[in-house]
């Protein structure tokens, strides 16, 4: 018997010594946290030669603020009750200069970092460690300066895509950005994961149009485009910037938007030819004029025309790079079976359509952008993602329908965003974002649940699981892709303690980056070779 099979056969026999290393190794976790916490707070008193100048932005739990900040970009309850582990200490710096002696006392007193920008991720890891941590909150990194002459602007990552649309529409009512539809998400993990938006068609992604960014790594340098190298400034844009160092600021190229643009927000029922319709969208929203981006949403709700009371209502929202006089005769070439008429569209400004695309009334104040939190959106969730290459048939539809009809789909949502255009154009190794030509569309699926049934989410859970498996026949395979910005642990996680191997955690490497995945571990083992930067899902070092 070799040493693997006899290895393997010890583990077979023993789980529950490897439960107990577990246990010991988390008591020892836990006994060590106040003395990690102390050491962390006495490095910093030393690094520091103006102690006041950081003191004030430091909370840990005996601080009466410590619960609000925490709490306060968390985006998915899911990860705010009272058995998550929490961070031993918060840190919101105010100046780049801050950082490199968070990142030493860090490393000197044993602790993992966090990095939280906007607190959108899916699974909580800019808040969470099942390891003692702290966070560096970039929430007041939020400065944003728009070059209009050059068309391009720098971007605090704790700004948001709400706050950055509206600082280029103050400076110029024809420039825009290419980035998503909602307006909380805060900027340093979205460019760092690729970033989708409605005008991807057009431009690609918002990392796509990402041409400089100011990075502190292991060693605590600032780094910029220049002197971090070309390897690395790759890996940030679509790779996960949180593997790589604590990025601070993302240089922007802008881009033309007409005066006016057409919006549109069209919906059907399953009783009004949804599916037969959705069936069709899938052939032609990959095809259309790039100027033309149709997206779906889908969720359930009740109708008096259908014996069980639920159908499915499909909304197709839509922002079009052009006039309506423009649109209409297209749209009747292309998909007359939506029926779009002109009492549908929306003649606006660019900023008014990114209003109307985050779900607001068109012709709400701009303004509303830039709220930072909205707590109608703030409720537990968990969301699987997947790249469709062939158009899924009719009864493959209404079988993902049947899903939506159970007892858990009350508060379900899918998403299908299209492809082709400038994204069917660009290299899958370009950045590391590999998802481009060979799709048609992304698609979502969320489920959310009430807080009071936070306590006990595994029957929402093990739903999404379903219908993921229920896909499985309708999506891309070999391997099958996943979109970072939508994390999701059950493909894989790397070793809480210990190292993590390439093989490892290629399982979700290649789901989330493809082929793209090796350079990132090639440029992760120069850069940081000893994994300091790292989590649940982050790239790892060769060993």
């Amino acid at each position: 018997m070799d040493e693997t099979s006899f290895h393997n056969q010890i583990i077979m026999k023993a789980p529950s010594i490897l439960s107990l290393t577990f246990i010991l190794l988390a008591i020892i976790s836990c006994s060590r946290a106040s003395s990690c916490a102390d050491d962390f707070l006495q490095c910093l008193r030393k690094e520091f030669h103006n102690y006041s100048s950081i003191s004030n932005n430091i909370y840990t739990p005996i601080n009466s603020s410590y619960s609000s900040i925490l709490q306060l970009t968390i985006q998915n309850p899911r990860f705010a009750s009272d058995p998550t582990p929490s961070p031993l200490i918060i840190i919101t710096p105010q100046h780049e200069s801050q950082i490199p002696p968070l990142i030493h006392c860090a490393k000197e007193s044993g602790l993992q970092i966090r990095t939280r920008s906007g607190g959108h991720d899916f699974e909580g890891l800019s808040y969470l460690s099942q390891v003692p941590f702290v966070i560096i909150d970039l929430i007041k990194f939020n400065e944003i300066k728009v070059d209009v002459e050059h068309k391009t602007a720098w971007v605090g990552v704790g700004a948001t895509i709400g706050s950055l649309y509206y600082a280029i529409a103050e400076r110029s009512p024809i420039l825009g950005f290419p980035a998503g539809i909602c307006p909380t998400v805060g900027l340093g993990g979205y460019f760092s994961g690729g970033g989708y938006g409605t005008m991807m068609r057009k431009y690609g992604l918002a990392a796509d149009n990402v041409i400089d960014a100011r990075i502190i790594d292991v060693n605590g340098r600032l780094l910029g485009r220049e002197s971090m190298g070309e390897d690395l400034f790759w890996a940030i844009r679509g790779g996960g910037g949180a593997s790589f160092g604590v990025i601070v600021a993302w240089k922007v190229q802008l881009v033309d938007v007409p005066k006016r643009v057409t919006v549109f927000r069209v919906s059907r029922t399953l009783e009004q030819n949804a599916t037969q319709i959705i069936h069709r969208w899938q052939y032609i929203a990959p095809k259309l004029n790039k100027d033309l981006f149709i997206a779906i949403l889908l969720t359930r709700t009740n109708t008096t025309r259908s014996s069980n009371n639920m159908t499915i209502n499909a909304s197709f929202f839509s922002l079009f790079l052009g006039g309506v006089d423009r649109l209409l005769p297209l749209m009747q070439e292309s998909f007359p079976e939506l029926g779009l008429v002109r009492q549908d569209c929306a003649e606006v400004s660019w900023i008014q359509a990114m209003v109307f695309i985050a779900g607001f009334p068109v012709d709400f104040p701009p303004q509303v952008l830039l709220n930072r939190t909205d707590p109608s959106t703030r409720r537990p969730f968990k969301g699987k993602s997947n790249y469709v290459q062939q158009p899924i048939p009719e009864y493959g539809l209404e079988g993902f329908w049947r899903h939506f009809f159970e007892e858990e789909a009350e508060s379900a949502l899918i998403a299908m965003t299209p492809y082709g255009g400038r994204m069917a154009e660009i290299s899958e190794s370009a950045i590391p974002f590999p998802h481009r030509a060979a799709n048609l569309y992304k698609l979502l699926h969320v489920v959310f649940w009430g807080e009071d049934e936070n306590q006990d989410p595994d029957k929402y859970i093990k739903w999404s699981r379903r219908v993921d498996t229920y896909l499985t026949p309708y999506v891309s395979s070999n391997p099958r892709e996943a979109y970072v910005n939508y994390r999701d642990l059950d493909l894989g996680v790397n070793n809480v303690h210990g190292d993590t191997t390439y093989k490892q955690a290629s399982i979700w490497g290649r789901r989330y980056f493809k082929n793209n995945f090796r350079r990132l571990v090639r440029i992760k083992s120069v850069v940081d070779p000893k994994n300091f930067f790292n989590n649940e899902q982050s790239i790892p070092p060769l060993h």
